[in-house]
């Protein structure tokens, strides 16, 4: 278990490449997100994603989502991008918006029970972008073990976790611990599963119609 920080070049660019090295051998990294830190992995490794559900002590029953280090990145994983994807992703990524998607047959893939759909996000934190850019698409959820607070910083993440992570990046305190926005694209309309960071009201105005919350 090793700690970089990523506020000085040198060890930044470091951290990097031992992060990317410990994602391709599928072991789980902590990285900081422009929400709280992320704990992650190989997004297509079975195993790695099983590990960071048992990290959390979580079950399948709650499936990790995929961040990503572009908006291109998404036409390789889901179905089809419908135009109300385009227009979010244009309008709040990278950013605190998470999309859901019927994802791709093709993929190799076990996110958790996910019914069929992934929920993506771009993050909008120059290290995770830079990490996600070399891995390709990672499965994260916040950094912190069921029934704790997610960590907002580096150490707190090392508390909870210890040497079950192999790399954590340390980007300095997180934002306001402001969850991401979830909107849910499978169905014939925008539904809004989480209202987070991103108001209704400005999905409104993006989209141009009337949007709904899940009840």
């Amino acid at each position: 278990m090793t700690v970089y920080d990523c506020g000085e070049s040198g060890p930044r660019e470091d951290g990097l490449a031992a992060a990317a090295g410990a994602v391709r051998s599928g072991r789980l990294v902590v990285i900081p997100t422009d929400t709280v830190y992320g704990i992650g992995c190989d997004a297509f490794s079975s195993t790695a994603v099983a590990a960071l559900l048992a990290a959390k002590n979580r079950g399948p029953d709650m499936p990790v989502g995929v961040l990503v280090g572009s908006w291109s990145t998404i036409d390789g994983l889901v179905l089809s991008v419908p135009h109300t994807a385009r227009t979010l992703v244009q309008a709040f990524w990278p950013g605190d918006l998470s999309i859901v998607l019927p994802h791709a047959p093709s993929l190799n893939w076990d996110l958790g029970r996910t019914g069929g759909t992934v929920m993506l996000r771009m993050p909008l934190h120059p290290v995770a972008i830079e990490l996600l850019r070399e891995t390709g698409p990672m499965a994260v959820s916040s950094a912190n073990r069921s029934g704790q607070p997610p960590a907002s910083n580096a150490q707190e993440a090392v508390e909870q976790f210890g040497d079950l992570v192999q790399v954590y990046l340390d980007g300095g305190p997180s934002g306001d611990p402001v969850p991401s926005t979830i909107v849910d694209l499978t169905g014939n309309e925008p539904l809004v599963l989480r209202e987070g960071a991103v108001s209704m009201a400005a999905l409104r105005e993006a989209l141009g119609t009337e949007i709904r919350a899940a009840r």
